[in-house]
């Protein structure tokens, strides 16, 4: 679902959230709407403050100020003395740890919510079974839990948490316990689910991948700050900053100074050190900076194109000389580096170069392809 969160009401609403452990800031001014049926990403490094976010938007944090609305109802805003206990926010959660009851049957594991509600036997045996047909379960459901693969559990822990139909799903990263494969496998299960259902979902993560594959948009946070909020393209084409550039996927980044600008493209001095030549560089960006601020130059390895011998001839943009430093075989593809100056500048080559350490080669991006930013 590709939707902006202010065309409709949000069914998530978390405005000046703040939360703190002693002198810690966990969470500061975090704002956000989510809009009915989007699935958004809380992505970044440990201990940014995303899953602390999703445990206040659970009910198991208390913040210190900040109010959170699911749907109509504010569920806490500590300067109202309102707080929810979890069990009154209907909000389905899926954990990292699966949180699978070992002595119970698949079947009881999932109906355990619906009994708890005091569901008619008939509506549970009806709302179970279709929980488990849509995770691919309804063939297990006598079965005993400790029986069953990582895989299955962590379906198990999903069809739980959408069986009595909540508001809001919440995903603390469940899929970090899986193996590369299966990880992959689940997180294309979890996002046809999630479009079937319609469900509004936070999935948190700190794996760039998953967000970039998986969400509507991406909240990207570093030291309990929201650095940038957008959908994955833009977030990985446009990232704000250095630290959100370097985050999402692979980039090398330069520090360098501003000398002059035409329209968009900025003309970019990297100084050199050691007895090395600095580099003139035309990249795109920069907006706000002034002739002899500080810039980074953010080079995605996927954009630059390597060759062999010098390019002749205009149209190739951007060229520097460098030397291979090593490169690492990947399958598909092979993954560089290369010293040009003082800097390493990350590539990758889609066929197959007989590279050596220490080989001369050269470097081209066109000026659209490398981005200045300010911070």
């Amino acid at each position: 679902m590709s939707m902006n969160a202010d065309t409709m009401d949000p069914k998530v609403s978390i405005n000046h959230l703040y939360k703190s452990y002693g002198e810690e800031t966990a969470v500061k001014d975090f704002n956000l709407d989510i809009a009915p049926g989007e699935f958004v990403t809380l992505l970044g490094p440990s201990g940014c403050g995303k899953t602390t976010t999703l445990r206040c938007v659970a009910g198991l944090e208390r913040p210190e100020a900040g109010e959170i609305r699911i749907g109509t109802e504010t569920v806490v805003a500590p300067e109202k003395d309102i707080y929810l206990f979890p069990e009154h926010r209907n909000i389905g959660m899926v954990f990292q740890s699966y949180a699978v009851w070992p002595h119970m049957t698949v079947f009881d594991n999932v109906a355990y919510g619906l009994r708890v509600r005091r569901a008619s036997g008939a509506e549970i045996k009806r709302r179970t079974m279709n929980a488990l047909e849509l995770v691919g379960l309804d063939q297990q459901a006598d079965r005993f839990a400790t029986k069953l693969s990582g895989g299955q559990r962590q379906r198990v822990a999903l069809a739980r948490a959408i069986v009595y139909e909540p508001e809001v799903i919440l995903f603390d990263e469940p899929l970090s316990n899986l193996d590369a494969k299966l990880r992959e496998q689940m997180r294309d299960e979890i996002v046809r689910l999630q479009k079937e259902v319609g469900i509004t979902s936070i999935f948190v993560t700190h794996d760039q991948s998953e967000a970039l594959v998986m969400s509507d948009r991406v909240v990207v946070m570093d030291k309990a700050v929201i650095q940038q909020i957008g959908d994955p393209q833009d977030i990985y084409a446009n990232p704000v900053n250095s630290f959100v550039a370097n985050f999402i996927g692979v980039t090398s980044l330069l520090e360098g100074k501003l000398l002059s600008r035409d329209g968009e493209v900025c003309d970019v001095e990297v100084p050199g050190a050691n007895g090395h030549d600095g580099l003139r560089i035309q990249a795109i960006g920069g907006e706000g900076a002034q002739a002899g601020d500080k810039l980074f130059l953010s080079l995605r390895p996927e954009d630059i194109t390597l060759h062999l011998d010098k390019p002749e001839g205009t149209g190739h943009g951007n060229v520097v000389q460098g030397n291979v430093i090593d490169t690492i075989y990947l399958g598909s593809f092979l993954e560089g580096r290369v010293r040009v100056g003082e800097h390493e500048i990350g590539i990758q080559i889609d066929h197959y170069e007989n590279l050596t350490p220490g080989q001369p080669v050269y470097l081209s991006f066109q000026p659209e392809h490398g981005l200045c930013l300010t911070d």
